[in-house]
């Protein structure tokens, strides 16, 4: 089976979904001559010319301006923006327009806008250029929220995303283009709001998404060699998430803990334990624990960032919390 990185994959998922159809066009600062910050776009003004791919003024209001317009005329834009930090200046089109059109005109226009963002922390570009603000999206009704951890879910959930009629908020965290995965010449389109088990465990569920998938992966085995029986989700999408599936591996398991690099307040971890409670409360053993980014501005100096961001000696240790070890 083929390896690709987690940015060969998103760069194939552009690729294929513009040969397929010509409406999909990629935009935003960079994207063109350069490439992409993150090369991402690499060789795609090449092959498909300059007005289906084509760098912006430095504007992201004016950017996600432009892809509410040109989907509502039945074109499928995919704009990037540089970080995710920089959609600040855009909200008011991304949570005003974007998310909420589709509703106030009845259904009768398309928003088929799939906004590829990267962000999150780790890589010494402080507290401005280090957001994880994905509980803003997810607060917003309108949007559907895509965060993948792999490269194969990478390339199935964008072209998802790219053919689906709704907007999309796709987020990709900066730490994870180089990491490399089996992706199947015929992998199967993605599905939105479904979540995978990547490790089947009997003793408690670590649920994560993004790098944070990584992170509870890696303390599954740490906590294999103290006989303990993780078992990994990978929620994969967070508007909508798959309560379904957590709920049966909590049901299972009778332990959590929720892994997010964002900060506690209101966060990811928050709505999922809380649906866990709502859903399963009986099937719980102890209660479900958090692991959360330090509720802080991201500091510049590698040490302090570190330590303000999870790691699997962290879910480890809320993991024996919840066993009681």
């Amino acid at each position: 089976m083929p390896k690709l990185s987690y940015r060969g994959a998103l760069n194939q998922a552009l690729r294929e979904e513009m040969q397929r159809d010509e409406s999909v066009v990629l935009f935003g600062e960079d994207v063109a001559e350069y490439e992409g910050s993150f090369k991402v776009t690499r060789g795609l003004l090449k092959e498909f010319g300059p007005k289906r791919v084509f760098d912006t003024p430095i504007s992201e209001a004016g950017i996600v301006g432009m892809a509410i317009g040109a989907a509502m005329g039945k074109i499928r834009p995919v704009p990037e923006l540089m970080t995710v930090n920089f959609a600040y200046v855009a909200m008011d089109q991304i949570l005003n327009h974007l998310a909420l059109m589709r509703y106030m005109f009845g259904g009768q226009v398309r928003l088929p806008v799939t906004i590829r963002m990267p962000g999150g922390g780790g890589h010494q570009l402080g507290s401005q250029h280090s957001h994880s603000p994905e509980p803003l999206f997810v607060h917003t009704p309108g949007l559907f929220v895509v965060y993948p951890a792999t490269p194969a879910d990478a390339k199935a959930l964008l072209k998802a995303a790219i053919r689906d009629d709704n907007p999309v908020i796709f987020l990709e965290h900066e730490g994870l283009y180089n990491l490399e995965g089996e992706v199947p010449d015929d992998l199967e389109l993605g599905v939105i709001g479904e979540a995978k088990v990547l490790r089947e465990g009997s003793d408690i569920s670590l649920i994560g998404y993004g790098a944070m998938t990584h992170v509870a992966l890696e303390a599954a085995e740490a906590l294999a060699k103290e006989g303990v029986n993780a078992e990994v989700i990978d929620l994969r999408t967070l508007r909508p998430w798959d309560k379904e599936a957590v709920a049966a591996s909590v049901s299972k398991t009778h332990r959590a803990v929720v892994i997010e690099e964002c900060p506690p307040a209101c966060g990811i971890a928050a709505e999922v334990a809380t649906n866990i409670y709502e859903l399963v409360f009986d099937a719980l053993d102890a209660p479900i624990e958090r692991v959360s980014g330090a509720d802080v501005p991201l500091p510049y100096a590698k040490n302090l960032e570190q330590a303000c961001i999870p790691h699997a000696a962290d879910v480890v240790k809320a993991a024996r919390k919840a066993l009681g070890l």
